[in-house]
């Protein structure tokens, strides 16, 4: 069945539309994981990466609830950008489930691959002086205050804690991105090795928001043997998480990208408005609400609705990509 699952133009729209019965969901994903992993795959217990937060932790949490805590293994994987709090939150979650768990710290790998001097080259094309001892993060205006393309820039900050916001050559935008995907790849990695290890299946976490706009990393944290929480909005992932009681911190915690070397909120990076609004409107895309019927409750104009559409519509034809199979010249018998 199709995600998008189409509603009759007669209901009326509303913010609570995404409300779901948190018992019956989890009891049905972790009847699916238990089938999926078990019998489809042939694996013995789950994998999963835990970043501190919501996303992992729910994740996490349904994990135990299909295999029990001694067939679950989480996996930290800071890098030498790393918040510390993600650290701290992942070992709370982890604690509470009662899990095994390995500490990864992929910088050593990230060093030996060039990452982080690839990154610092790309950014020395806008910001010559940019080198170690420097912090950075790329950002995206709201989407509601661009008139046009929203354009991602580059945020700086000095060691005397100076910042300032520059625009990219594209040449040098795509070389950051590129050297900053090493690090979903090496987790990734990671995730695989132990999962050979203990013969387990790793456990995606990205949730629907990101998953159909392409918030995620081809062959990175795009990449996993199952994906219990793809069809859930983000604002259903939250709804789970107080069913599952997560840590209290983790569920008031932003969403972050916990990627470069700045504090950045998923929003400022890629979503360019708020995750519970950006649900409502994908809702709304997924099903042709038209905006002025949704306009009320999200709090926006129309005109303003149709404007997230437009950023809707650009995301996942962008998502096309990194969502593809590998195309072959033929077809084959197996």
């Amino acid at each position: 069945m199709s995600l998008a699952r189409r509603i009759p133009i007669t209901v009326r729209f509303s913010s609570d539309v995404l409300a779901l019965d948190p018992a019956a969901e989890i009891d049905r994903i972790v009847a699916a994981l238990r089938k999926q992993v078990l019998d489809t795959l042939g694996r013995r217990g789950a994998i999963v990466g835990l970043s501190g937060g919501i996303d992992s932790s729910v994740v996490a949490a349904l994990c135990v609830r299909a295999f029990g805590n001694h067939k679950v293994f989480g996996i930290f994987m800071p890098d030498r950008h790393s918040s510390d709090e993600s650290l701290r939150l992942g070992h709370s979650c982890a604690t509470r489930l009662g899990i095994n768990t390995a500490l990864e710290d992929i910088s050593p790998g990230l060093e030996a691959l060039g990452a982080y001097e690839r990154q610092i080259e790309a950014i020395q094309a806008a910001v010559p002086e940019y080198d170690h001892g420097w912090k950075c993060k790329l950002v995206l205006p709201p989407v509601l205050e661009s008139s046009g393309l929203n354009i991602t820039r580059l945020t700086v900050q000095s060691p005397d804690g100076a910042t300032r916001t520059v625009r990219l050559p594209s040449e040098a935008y795509l070389q950051i991105v590129a050297a900053t995907n090493y690090k979903q790849r090496v987790r990734k990695m990671t995730e695989y090795y132990h999962a050979d290890r203990l013969r387990y299946a790793v456990i995606g976490t990205p949730n629907r928001l990101e998953h159909e706009l392409g918030f995620f990393v081809k062959q990175g944290d795009g990449t996993a043997d199952v994906m219990p929480i793809a069809h859930l909005y983000k604002t259903q992932v939250y709804q789970l998480a107080d069913y599952l009681d997560i840590d209290d911190e983790i569920r008031r915690r932003p969403p972050t990208t916990d990627t470069f070397s700045m504090p950045q909120s998923q929003e400022e990076f890629y979503f360019a408005l708020p995750y519970h609004l950006m649900d409502l409107c994908l809702y709304a895309r997924n099903h042709d609400i038209p905006p002025d019927e949704i306009s009320a409750s999200v709090g926006l104009t129309a005109a303003q609705v149709e404007t997230v559409f437009r950023d809707i519509d650009a995301k996942r034809r962008a998502a096309r990509y990194l969502r593809a199979r590998p195309l072959i010249a033929d077809t084959f018998e197996d």
